[in-house]
């Protein structure tokens, strides 16, 4: 029996006692975590020095070492976002849908834990503290796969997680990692339907093409961003500049950054020099032939349009018009973040109905795609996808539904 398969039975035993676990228990287990985070802080940013000193000897780019990388000010973060999930509500075993039939038959519509989600991540050891407390809270056990490029962290943990769990009410058999840095690891674990309920990727298009293609186990399509704003010709200018540095520059290592800028063409000349002259000691950009007889842009390719740069690059294009921008969006974007600066309420109102993404923006930034922002305390990932879950994947996406029906020797005729 392979060590994956080991620990997948020992999940699902586990999970069918966390699945009628109550709220106070669960609450007082991510408490202990919390605490123990704290405790062994020291230890897990040692292990994450390792890491980042490793992905520097391989040439990681800087911006996606930011991802890497924990600080005592991101580990207090994971703490927070413990503490907010502790405070919200209890998603297991609710219902809004209760009816009788005519017969008698009482039919509730109750809300279940899902099971064993299993979990696949690329170099943000902050998804191993956040995928723990959102299953834990909504009733399920959850089986981690990291990158090798954030093992070390992971390790550190994880134990730090085990230790909290032991003095709780909840078994520290709720979660398990899987530290084998083999990829036919993560091939067997996509075809574990018989033990694992759910599987979320959460990384780039090779890591996610890859699970999408292999998985047997239901799977949850998240993340890549190749995230736009579009500059409509009523917009505040100071305002745009202001929003469009921070999409792309606050921290551009990640899937909701800003990639493509998209600016109509009435306000291109008044736009785009401010906006060089703010971002572009920093931010490499690359512009259609338009952008490029306004600012000292390189030139950009069709390639530029579909790209998620995850780094200082944006992409830019003057367009005609609203629909212009809605029409490019929907052919390039990846259906992750997608903005419209304007005054224009009519103009607002068609680009929230039009684009076709799970999140969309009036006069924000796209950074702002987080479920710790949208106050969740965490999130599992952000979906792309159209079933079951869309946008950032908080409590309320972990449970699935079990209908219970209550009669009184009724049957059918």
């Amino acid at each position: 029996m392979s060590t994956i398969i080991k620990q997948c039975k020992m999940l699902k035993k586990a999970s069918e006692a966390l699945a009628i676990a109550d709220t106070k228990s669960k609450n007082e287990a991510l408490k202990q975590v919390a605490t123990s985070l704290l405790q062994h802080q020291e230890t897990i940013l040692e292990a994450n020095d390792k890491d980042v000193e490793k992905a520097r000897e391989n040439n990681m780019k800087e911006s996606l070492i930011d991802r890497l990388r924990l600080t005592r000010d991101r580990i207090n973060g994971m703490v927070e976002s413990i503490h907010m999930i502790i405070d919200l509500k209890d998603p297991v075993w609710k219902s809004n849908n209760v009816w009788t039939l005519e017969n008698g038959l009482t039919i509730s519509k109750m809300t279940v834990p899902i099971g064993v989600i299993g979990i696949i991540y690329e170099s943000r050891p902050n998804v191993t503290v956040d995928a723990f407390a959102l299953t834990l809270k909504s009733g399920n056990c959850v089986l981690l796969r990291g990158s090798s490029t954030s093992l070390h962290s992971n390790r550190a943990l994880v134990k730090a997680i085990k230790e909290g769990l032991k003095n709780s009410p909840i078994s520290e058999e709720v979660i398990s990692l899987i530290d084998d840095a083999d990829r036919a690891v993560v091939k067997e674990m996509l075809t574990l339907n018989e033990y694992i309920d759910l599987i979320i990727p959460r990384g780039g298009k090779d890591l996610i093409d890859m699970v999408v293609k292999n998985a047997t186990v239901p799977t949850i399509e998240t993340g890549i961003g190749n995230c736009h704003i579009f500059v409509d010709e009523s917009a505040n200018i100071e305002k745009a500049v202001d929003i469009i540095e921070n999409a792309k520059v606050q921290r551009p290592g990640v899937c909701n950054a800003c990639e493509s800028l998209l600016v109509h063409k009435e306000v291109a000349s008044d736009l785009l020099p401010k906006l060089y002259e703010r971002i572009s000691h920093k931010v490499e950009m690359r512009g259609c032939s338009i952008a490029k007889e306004i600012i000292d842009a390189k030139p950009a390719t069709e390639e530029d349009w579909a790209e998620e740069y995850l780094d200082y690059i944006l992409a830019v294009k003057v367009v005609a018009g609203l629909e212009d921008a809605i029409e490019h969006i929907n052919q390039y974007g990846t259906k992750h973040s997608e903005a419209i600066l304007t005054e224009n309420l009519t103009n607002a109102n068609s680009f929230l109905r039009q684009v076709d993404a799970a999140t969309v923006y009036v006069n924000a930034s796209t950074r702002f795609t987080d479920g710790g922002e949208f106050g969740f305390g965490g999130e599992m990932g952000i979906s792309t996808q159209k079933m079951h879950a869309r946008g950032p994947m908080g409590l309320d996406e972990l449970v699935t539904i079990k209908y219970t029906i209550v009669g009184n020797g009724q049957i059918r005729g």
